[in-house]
């Protein structure tokens, strides 16, 4: 047996990249990161489009919980736009997980409420 081959990552290509990520701005950074987890939490609560995905409640209450706290954080710096856009996309996502729960959680204890308060 024959092990392939590991490559190294060329230098010059890393530096290229984390030059690219020093020119793009924080909100952009953060925006990026949130709809990442918003987009994994909507599939792992069964709002995805393949009828095939698998509902992880689970999984899904970690991610929601990621992204209450990071929206909540960041929202002062991300102008009203983005933050909006943000805190509905998550808010849905919390209803969506406590319609697909077979035990929902008390009001206020939810996924992510602790950092956003009770979600109706």
């Amino acid at each position: 047996m024959s092990a392939e081959p590991v490559s190294t990552p060329d230098p010059d290509d890393v530096t290229e990249e984390i030059r690219d990520i020093a020119d793009v701005p924080a909100v952009e950074v953060i925006n990026t990161v949130a709809v990442h987890l918003l987009s994994a939490a909507a599939v792992k609560v069964g709002l995805a489009d393949d009828p095939e995905a698998q509902t992880d409640l689970d999984e899904a209450r970690k991610l929601i919980d990621a992204l209450a706290g990071l929206v909540t954080a960041s929202a002062p710096s991300l102008g009203d736009h983005h933050a909006r856009a943000l805190r509905d996309g998550l808010r849905t996502v919390q209803l969506a997980f406590r319609e697909a729960s077979p035990f929902p959680d008390e009001h206020g204890k939810g996924p992510g409420e602790k950092f956003t308060g009770p979600v109706s």
